[in-house]
Formats: C-alpha cells, structure tokens, sequence
C-alpha cells in the first residue's frame, strides 16, 4: 500500500487515547512509506494524525471543501493540499489517490464516509482493503450492529470479509497490506473485478 485514506474526527475525542491512536498510527505510515491521505483538516485527531506523519517525515495529502478549509482550520503545511468544491468530490479523489482507508474514531462524517468506502467495495468500485481501527473499543456498538444487519439477513456474509477490524494499528496495517479482495461481481458497469 503506497497510500491509506483515514477517515477520522475533527474533534479530539474524550480523554488521550484517541490522540496517542492517532500519533501511532501517524508514525506507522511514515515508518512504512505509506503517504497520508485524509480530509484536510489541521483540528482533531485529524490534525493530530497529519501533524504526526510529517514529524516522521512522511507524506500528508489532505482534500478539503473550500467551505469547509476555514471551519475545520486546513492543514496548509500538508505536504498537498486539495481544495474541492463538494463533499461529494472529496470523497471521490480521496478514493481515487489511496490504496485503502481505514476509520479511527470520530462523529457523523467518519461514519458516512467508511459506509460508503463498504458500499464501494460491496458495489464492486473498488477492491481496496477498509479497515476499522478499533481504539478503545470505540466501535463496538457498531460492529454489534453489522453482525446483527449480517445476521438478519440485511448484509450479505460475504461483505464482512471486505473490512478488517483490528485494535492494533501495527496488525491493522500488515492485515491490510496482505488482504486479497472478495470476488463480488461489479454492478455497475459491465467488467467483473
């Protein structure tokens, strides 16, 4: 993996653990030589996440609404920094320039965001390993409610082997870095994956 989308909040959280996470991981992609790709922002554990992958001299790409660059403060020493017109382009060049994403914890957006990097892949857009960075078992609720959506027939089984779940950003990174895509038939367009 050259390049990983992290998805995560613009507000730090309750407590460190979520800011040490992301300092971790920060150091994890520049130690790897895997660049940072991640909304823009220079507050949060975004900011945190950004700010740590270039004290270790990584790469940091971050892509930003132009109504969102003061807002969420923009992290104008990334090593790139994309300024899009919607969200909706953000998400789509944010797919387009990694190799996989992984959510650490954050709110609404982080959440809509990994929904549809799943759906993506469930869709058969794309085949790059999602990974949930577990921290403090912040997602356990959620990952209750995909077992129970799987389980109720709502999700098919074969779509959990398309996420990676892992308390480790260490394990998280090597599970990503050998995932082998699910064979799911494209449904939109006409190849197969």
């Amino acid at each position: 993996m050259k390049s990983v989308c992290v998805f995560c909040g613009s507000n730090s959280g309750k407590g460190v653990e979520y800011l040490v996470a992301a300092q971790k991981l920060g150091k994890l992609l520049a130690e790897r030589g895997t660049d940072l790709v991640y909304g823009g922002g220079n507050v949060g554990i975004m900011g945190e996440l950004a700010n740590t992958v270039l004290q270790y001299n990584g790469r940091v790409t971050g892509v930003i609404p132009e109504d969102l660059v003061a807002r969420e403060v923009a992290f104008m020493d990334a090593t790139e920094m994309k300024i899009v017109k919607t969200m909706h382009e953000r998400k789509a060049l944010m797919s387009e320039l990694s190799d996989g994403f992984i959510m650490m914890p954050g709110g609404i957006g982080t959440l809509e965001e990994f929904f549809e990097a799943w759906t993506w892949a469930q869709l058969g857009i794309h085949s790059k390993p999602i990974g949930i960075f577990n921290v403090d078992n912040y997602f356990g609720l959620l990952i209750d409610f995909i077992n129970k959506a799987v389980s109720d027939k709502f999700v098919h089984e074969l779509n959990l082997e398309m996420i990676i779940i892992e308390k480790d950003a260490d394990t998280l990174l090597d599970k990503m870095k050998s995932f082998k895509p699910v064979g799911v038939r494209k449904w939109i367009g006409k190849e197969d994956i």
